[in-house]
C-alpha cells in the first residue's frame, strides 16, 4: 500500500437468521475488526465492532479498553468484555506481520471516497440545524475529515462516527457538524485519504428565498389589489349580462 502502510481486515459473520424454506440471508450481526500500521510515519491504528444490519450495536474504545454502545438502552440487554478485543488485535498485529513477510510488502490498491453532504432537517434561517458528511466507499480505513465555515476551519464541536465496514470490504464513515443557518454562510466538508494526493470536497449553503425589499412588496399588494378589482368588476358585468339575458328570454316566453 502507498506510504508503506500495510493493513490486515479481518471481517468475521457470526449470525445469520435465514428465512424458513429459503437460503436468502435476512438478519446479520457482523463482527468487524481491523489492525493497520502506517511504516513511514509509525503509527498504529485499529477498530473493532459489531454491526447489525449496517447499523452499529457498539465499538471498543481500545486506548481506555471500554465498550461504547451506539445507543445506551442496548448495555441494559447484553453485555461485552473489551478485554476480549485487544486479545483479537495482539493476534491481528502477528497476522500482519507474518503477510508482510509472505507477500514481500505488496503495494495494495486505495480506494478514493465518495464524498456526500446534507442538512438533518428542513433548512430555516436562525432554527439550530446538523450538518452531515458522509464518506463512502473508501479503502483504507485511514482518512481524514476537515469542516470549513466561510473558508475558515471549524474547530469545536464536530462530532464522527467510527469505520462502519460494506459488503464489498471497502468502508464508510459519517462526520456531523451542529450549526445555525445564517444568510451569507457556506461551509465545506473536505475528506483526506493517506495515500492520495488529492482531496475530496464538498460544498454547501443555505437555499432560502430572499427577503422581499419594501418597494417589492409594496409593488406585489398593488398588483394584487388591481386584480381583484379587475375580477369584481369583470363578475359585476358578467352578472348583469346574464340578468339582461334571462329577463329576456321571460319576456320572449311571455309573448
Amino acid at each position: 500500500m502507498a506510504g508503506g502502510r500495510r493493513v490486515l481486515l479481518a471481517l468475521l459473520a457470526l449470525l445469520a437468521l435465514q428465512g424458513v424454506g429459503a437460503v436468502k440471508l435476512r438478519d446479520t450481526i457482523i463482527q468487524s475488526e481491523f489492525y493497520q500500521r502506517n511504516e513511514r510515519l509509525r503509527r498504529e491504528a485499529s477498530e473493532f465492532l459489531f454491526d447489525f444490519n449496517g447499523d452499529e450495536i457498539f465499538h471498543v474504545d481500545l486506548g481506555r479498553t471500554e465498550t461504547v454502545w451506539r445507543l445506551p438502552a442496548f448495555s441494559t440487554y447484553a453485555s461485552f468484555e473489551a478485554q476480549g478485543a485487544l486479545q483479537n488485535m495482539a493476534i491481528n498485529k502477528q497476522n500482519l506481520e507474518h503477510s508482510m513477510k509472505r507477500f514481500n510488502r505488496s503495494q495494495a490498491t486505495i480506494v478514493p471516497p465518495e464524498v456526500t453532504m446534507f442538512p438533518k432537517h428542513q433548512v430555516e434561517l436562525e432554527n439550530p440545524n446538523i450538518l452531515t458528511c458522509y464518506v463512502d466507499k473508501f479503502w483504507p480505513p485511514v482518512l481524514s475529515i476537515t469542516w470549513l465555515k466561510n473558508g475558515q476551519e471549524v474547530t469545536g464541536g464536530v462530532l464522527e462516527t467510527v469505520f462502519y465496514p460494506r459488503d464489498d470490504n471497502t468502508f464508510r464513515k459519517f462526520s456531523y457538524l451542529p450549526f445555525i443557518p445564517a444568510r451569507g454562510e457556506y461551509y465545506d466538508c473536505r475528506v483526506k485519504i493517506e495515500g492520495l494526493p488529492t482531496t475530496f470536497s464538498k460544498h454547501w449553503e443555505p437555499q432560502v428565498p430572499l427577503p422581499l425589499s419594501e418597494s417589492t412588496e409594496t409593488l406585489v399588494c398593488a398588483l394584487g389589489l388591481a386584480v381583484g378589482i379587475v375580477g369584481i368588476v369583470v363578475g359585476t358585468i358578467l352578472i348583469i349580462k346574464a340578468m339582461k339575458m334571462s329577463s329576456t328570454r321571460n319576456q320572449r316566453g311571455v309573448l
